[in-house]
């Protein structure tokens, strides 16, 4: 973030996109997105984000243009957020998490996303493995998109909010294992709703991912507004907006730049 900004490259190739981008929706297509997509974030985003799914709908020849991704990315120094969105129990999330985490990992990476909908304590050996092994986890806490305010919103236990529930225990997680710090756990926090009205996202320790910028709506100064009292934990998103100057990778580092130098002003004031 110091060294690019905090902008994050979300890299989803969809099949529309592919088309549109003269690839071909076809795992050819995707490997050639792949060489596009590393050459335009390199030098330009500390952080990317691919979203599983759109590598999973090719098969194994998807998996392998995301781990190809994955690797290319990290090697040059670039962060990468996995966008899996994970989350069961038992021995099932410990499989997940020696799929992405760790060096030993199947598709190491530096930060996943999980779903805590089964119970933040069934996260466990995500939550451990992150810790022991320097990379992070940002749990849904408040999607961008509307259906999810009905689950997210509601009254947890009849007192506060599910998603302010999940602030606070992402926070008591956080200073369990690095107290006094930042900790290893964030929250994915949709500005598209937004500031919270009932609570303060600075009481948690831990990075905000804001998805929802551009196509789904948020602004940069939504993210502002909704981050006031943080400005320096966010990581906002952006996928769509910026795909759309492809396939050209340099008007994709110009778009990127751009929506960058935009966001550090606005939440550097």
């Amino acid at each position: 973030m110091a060294a690019h900004g905090p902008l994050v490259f979300g890299l989803d190739p969809s099949g529309d996109l592919l088309e549109q981008w003269g690839l071909g929706d076809s795992p050819q297509g995707l490997e050639k997105f792949v060489d596009i997509a590393v050459e335009a974030a390199v030098g330009t985003v500390g952080v990317v984000k691919p979203q599983a799914a759109f590598y999973e709908r090719h098969g194994w020849r998807g998996i392998r243009s995301l781990a190809r991704l994955v690797e290319s990315c990290r090697r040059a120094g670039v962060l990468v957020l996995l966008d899996a969105k994970r989350g069961d129990v038992g021995s099932t999330n410990e499989a997940y998490a020696e799929a992405y985490l760790g060096p030993d990992a199947g598709i190491p990476v530096d930060a996943i996303t999980i779903t805590p909908y089964l119970g933040l304590v069934a996260m466990q050996p995500i939550l451990d493995r992150a810790t022991a092994n320097g990379a992070g986890i940002f749990i849904v806490t408040r999607s961008s998109n509307r259906e999810g305010r009905g689950i997210q919103g509601a009254l947890h236990a009849g007192t506060t909010t599910v998603e302010h529930q999940l602030v606070r225990d992402i926070a008591a997680e956080n200073g369990r294992v690095a107290p006094g710090k930042i900790g290893p756990i964030g929250a994915v926090f949709g500005p598209t709703h937004g500031r919270p009205t009932d609570f303060d996202l600075s009481t948690m320790n831990g990075l905000f991912l804001a998805p929802g910028v551009g196509a789904q709506g948020a602004t940069p100064a939504d993210v502002a507004t909704c981050f006031a009292s943080c400005p320096g934990r966010v990581l906002p998103a952006a996928s769509r907006s910026l795909l759309a100057a492809g396939p050209d990778p340099v008007h994709l580092r110009s778009a990127a730049r751009l929506l960058a130098d935009e966001l550090h002003a606005l939440l550097a004031s």
